[in-house]
């Protein structure tokens, strides 16, 4: 291996259009020489959710000026980028176009091979960014898309445990605040709700609690939410706070009972590893009760827990750049030119469907 390798990511598999310049030393270490990030939040804001075709034409509109800024920032041209790494999967179809075919025209002009990363694995891998954490470790990813209990034995090894049977977490936070007439997106706002609210005043179901599969289910929760509202209306602010508190105190106890089961599955599969690692990450890692719940539940069973910043637990090209070099680093084939995006990319190949798969918040 070369003494530094230096990738340019790519990244615009939904509504945020991302480059990044990440550079991995000799050493195993790594450097962000630029972090380039464009949230289309305005855009999307007052359909009350990402509307792919908005989507797609935002990224197409952004990408160029992004990599042009993301090497202005780092202080390379493209000459002396190794590779190209961009998004190739899961996620909106025409994002994931845009990026692709930029990464790929990037690629020949500068004849560099090109890495299609799947979007997921940019996730499962940040933690080795972030913290050096070393295989094997457990990984939580939740966010608007996704809900799944991983575990990652190494770059392109995973195994997956749990997944969402309906909705992913992210989306149950986002249909919670649409039905209170909170803002979007919905896991923030929420959280603030929440905030001022009374966690006991409602008791929600804990779906799938005592349940031995490691599994997920919010959608139940989500009507409860609705059958709440409806029964109390019309809702006070007051109101809306206790309910936001109530969903999330449910959210908390969830994650204790699902993932407790999966750090002692962990535990007893590798009672060698001197320090066992639970690594969460996605967009809804940002909050605060989801966060204590884990850093608690990792103190008790003996986990470290780890959670990379947040503007790498969200979408962000740095995680896809990093992806990259993992699989450069490791001598891993580059990607032929002709490769097609996925609009479904589970990390897993041969995990099961499980009832619900075929809803994008059940990929697996």
């Amino acid at each position: 291996m070369a003494s530094k390798l230096r990738i340019l990511g790519i990244e615009t598999s939904c509504d945020e259009t991302a480059a990044a310049v990440v550079t991995r030393m000799q050493d195993g270490s790594a450097v962000t020489e630029a972090d380039v990030v464009l949230s289309q939040l305005d855009e999307h804001s007052a359909y009350g959710g990402v509307v792919p075709e908005i989507a797609a034409r935002a990224h197409v509109d952004a990408l160029d000026t992004l990599i042009e800024e993301a090497l202005k920032r780092s202080g390379v041209t493209l000459a002396d980028v190794d590779a190209i790494a961009a998004t190739s999967g899961p996620g909106l179809i025409g994002g994931l176009l845009v990026g692709l075919m930029t990464g790929k025209a990037i690629a020949m002009a500068i004849n560099k091979p090109l890495y299609a990363i799947n979007h997921l694995e940019g996730h499962a891998l940040t933690a080795r960014l972030t913290d050096g954490v070393a295989f094997p470790y457990l990984m939580l990813l939740v966010s608007g898309g996704h809900t799944q209990l991983v575990l990652v034995k190494g770059v392109g090894e995973y195994e997956r445990w749990g997944t969402t049977i309906d909705d992913a977490l992210g989306e149950a936070f986002d249909k919670t605040a649409k039905l209170l007439g909170l803002p979007y997106p919905g896991g923030p706002a929420v959280e603030r709700a929440a905030a001022n609210g009374d966690p006991k005043r409602f008791a929600f179901p804990r779906p799938l609690v005592g349940e031995a599969r490691l599994d997920f289910s919010f959608s139940g929760l989500k009507t409860a939410v609705r059958q709440a509202a409806e029964g109390i209306a019309p809702v006070t602010d007051q109101d809306i706070a206790d309910i936001c508190a109530s969903f999330q105190h449910a959210i908390s106890r969830t994650l204790k009972d699902r993932i407790g089961r999966g750090l002692q599955r962990f535990a007893e599969l590798y009672p060698d590893v001197d320090q066992p690692a639970l690594v969460v990450a996605g967009g809804v890692a940002a909050n605060k009760v989801v966060r204590q719940t884990l850093d608690e539940l990792c103190a008790i069973n003996g986990f470290r827990f780890v959670a990379p910043p947040h503007h790498l637990c969200t979408d962000n090209a740095v995680m896809i750049a990093w992806a990259g070099l993992e699989r450069m680093a490791l001598d891993m084939p580059a990607d032929e030119l002709a490769v097609a995006p996925r609009s479904r990319w589970p990390l897993d190949a041969d995990a099961k469907a499980l009832l619900a798969y075929g809803k994008r918040g059940a990929k697996a």
